[in-house]
């Protein structure tokens, strides 16, 4: 089977380029025909309202590669970026690993941030962290949204990567039927590690925070350093992707105890999780679709203590493999239980390690096979 899969080429290591990587290797260790097919130019320099349909061109503009693109025998793309194939014969499969309606009604605006957490924004404009408390327009993100929901419309099969991006699209009118949940997978050498409990748990954050104010506050960067602050005797850990380098001289100052590690390769994020295996691992965002840093953490046994955001209902139980909490209060209290009851700590970061392996990248791309061929005897 040959498959052309459209992606934006990106040079940072986000968790859409790693999950689209992973997902081509695994189909071609499969015997699949795979080829990547990205846009190279673009719109120079458009003034911020125009920087959703500048992105939406970009890919449009792959209509010159159309006669290649259509000799293969499925088209997959993430999200609306098979958006200019809608029409021919060939079957189209968009993946969504979230939505960007999800992000938009998910994060707030300054004036809707809990008081107890609105001196954290001002304290980091104040110290030039971020220009400021909003960002100048959220019109890029609504054109992306929108053009999102009609090629989920238009495509012949749904990708979702958890059950509530399946929501989110149901709710704007996708037919349920066409979608299918197929969670991420996580690279293999995350279940290669000898994880070594420690004796001194800390409190860990693994993820993007990006370092403008809509992707730090959706990243729920408020919340995490307000339980951060709830506890200055305790060691902690940030492995996080930004570009931001003021932001991370901010936390590596402000914060007590805190070690902080920026754009870490991938591959040597595994040894700087797995011998702190029974630490508690913070995921304090207000959105996600699916939730990698959730599962690689947990692969290297740490708990997660977690809002009901992504993946993180269907696969945590309370008190089993970790907490799903509402509010930071409950996850202060978490940690006190946490810290404070090591034989269940262990215990549950056992758990995490075992529960992980339901994440490996096979059982994505067995998933993914099944769905193609039964899109080619259906088509």
């Amino acid at each position: 089977m040959k498959i052309a899969y459209i992606h934006q080429e990106s040079k940072h290591n986000t968790g859409a380029s790693q999950v689209n990587s992973l997902i081509i290797n695994k189909l071609r260790q499969m015997n699949m025909n795979v080829k990547s097919f990205y846009p190279k130019l673009s719109l120079h320099s458009p003034p911020d309202s125009l920087k959703g349909l500048k992105n939406i061109l970009f890919f449009y503009s792959l209509l010159e590669n159309r006669r290649s693109i259509l000799s293969y025998d499925i088209i997959q793309g993430t999200t609306y970026t098979p958006l200019a194939f809608l029409l021919f014969k060939t079957p189209v499969v968009s993946h969504f690993g979230s939505t960007s309606f999800g992000f938009l009604e998910s994060t707030p605006r300054f004036k809707s941030i809990p008081k107890d957490l609105t001196k954290i924004w001002i304290n980091l404009k104040k110290d030039k962290v971020i220009k400021e408390l909003n960002i100048k327009t959220r019109r890029p993100i609504k054109d992306i949204a929108e053009i999102e929901i009609y090629v989920a419309q238009k495509a012949n099969a749904v990708i979702a990567t958890s059950i509530k991006v399946k929501e989110e699209l149901v709710k704007h009118g996708i037919d349920s039927a066409k979608i299918t949940v197929i969670h991420n997978g996580i690279e293999d050498y995350w279940f290669e590690s000898k994880i070594k409990f420690t004796d001194n748990p800390k409190l860990i954050f693994l993820g993007r925070l990006g370092e403008d104010p809509f992707t730090l506050k959706l990243k729920g960067f408020d919340r995490l350093i307000n339980i951060f602050q709830c506890f200055p005797k305790i060691e902690k850990l940030t492995i996080i992707m930004t570009r931001s380098k003021i932001l991370t001289r901010w936390l590596s100052t402000k914060i007590d105890k805190l070690k902080v590690i920026s754009n870490c390769p991938k591959e040597k994020i595994r040894d700087q999780l797995n011998t702190n295996a029974g630490s508690i691992l913070l995921l304090t965002s207000r959105y996600e679709g699916f939730s990698l840093s959730a599962v690689e953490g947990m692969s290297q046994g740490l708990i997660p203590i977690s809002y009901p955001v992504g993946v993180i209902p269907e696969i945590i139980k309370d008190g089993i493999n970790g907490y799903i909490i509402n509010n930071h209060k409950e996850a202060k209290e978490k940690i006190k239980y946490l810290f404070e009851n090591d034989k269940l700590r262990i215990k549950m970061a056992k758990q995490c390690i075992k529960d992980a392996k339901n994440f490996k990248a096979q059982i994505m791309a067995n998933k993914l096979n099944e769905l193609y061929l039964n899109l080619s005897l259906n088509h």
